[in-house]
């Protein structure tokens, strides 16, 4: 059953879905109050995150920015079924993901909308993941800092992997592989820093076996894809982050096969972006973000072009009377 609230012009509405493999999948969505929204905004957390409350002051600035803002706990994580922190395979979030979105996007009072995603960090890896899976579906992304390749410090040395990846199939769930902490790296202003601590739906401690691989094996399949990205992005980077590669956000915008695409370097910022810097600099991103959105938004696009005329073609169809 949905629950529901209402704050400063905000709806706030959460649910939970049961995905193709019978689990307990967190959902929720933050919608304009009393008016239409002009589009759709599909949200991918990071890892050890979740939406409801970190990604919450992102999701409000775009709800008063005019648009409807939807968001997924995957399994292992936040509010979510399964055990905390522990992903088998991400291609199967890929699809929680994507069945979750686009069954939104297909309601009758959202077609005609323009649908993006939003990904930050893991969660941009999984908004290219989703745009591989329907190259032509999404009209656009806003890519923060993507893990498009784990950062060199962030990773444990060669040997260390090769003999973790070995021992994947025997302790998947172990939370062994030695790396730093990324709250630490991640958030630049430390009341962010003690706010992730305590969530008690933010993951902590050492990454487990199996999803650290996962991790690995998903940024080294974006990496080696690149060029296949067709969809038009932003993608944003702090000059400053040591969680993920800049130099592979730089990489994407000079290979992808986009005709729209553009990237913000931001000089001294780390990795959290939307809600680890201090007010003055996170202004400036959802200044970038929000203005990219409505240029997009204002010009429109060609699938909806070619939707309004189905549906009104259809429409026109079913009004003539069949020959008796």
């Amino acid at each position: 059953m949905a629950q529901a609230h209402e704050t400063e012009g905000v709806v706030y509405e959460e649910e939970y879905i049961t995905n193709s493999r019978k689990m307990k999948i967190f959902t929720c969505r933050w919608l304009p109050a009393n008016k239409e929204p002009k589009a759709l905004i599909f949200i991918c957390h990071g890892y050890a995150m979740e939406c409801s409350i970190t990604m919450n002051s992102t999701a409000t600035r775009l709800v008063k920015a005019g648009f409807a803002v939807y968001g997924i706990d995957y399994e292992g994580h936040g509010k979510s079924g399964g055990l905390a922190g522990y992903v088998n395979n991400f291609d199967d979030v890929a699809v929680d993901c994507s069945d979750h979105f686009t069954t939104i996007c297909e309601k009758k009072e959202n077609r005609g909308k323009m649908r993006y995603l939003l990904g930050e960090s893991l969660g941009g890896a999984m908004v290219l993941l989703l745009h591989r899976k329907k190259p032509e579906y999404w009209d656009g992304a806003v890519l923060v800092a993507p893990m498009c390749k784990i950062a060199d410090d962030m990773r444990p040395p060669a040997v260390v992997i090769s003999i973790l990846t070995l021992l994947c199939n025997v302790i998947p769930k172990w939370k062994i592989i030695p790396t730093q902490d990324i709250i630490d790296v991640a958030f630049k202003v430390p009341e962010t820093r003690k706010q992730v601590r305590a969530n008690p739906y933010c993951y902590k401690g050492r990454p487990r076996l199996k999803t650290g691989f996962e991790l690995l094996r998903l940024s080294s399949g974006i990496e080696n894809r690149l060029p296949e990205v067709s969809l038009p992005f932003i993608v944003l980077h702090g000059d400053d982050d040591k969680v993920t590669d800049k130099s592979v956000s730089k990489l994407l915008h000079d290979v992808a096969s986009s005709t729209d695409k553009t990237i913000k370097l931001y000089p001294g910022m780390w990795h959290g972006l939307l809600y680890g810097e201090p007010p003055e600099n996170t202004d400036i991103v959802f200044s970038d973000i929000i203005g990219w959105l409505e240029e997009r938004f204002a010009v429109g696009n060609s699938r909806l072009e070619w939707e309004w005329k189905h549906d009104n073609d259809l429409a026109k169809t079913e009004q003539i009377p069949e020959n008796r």
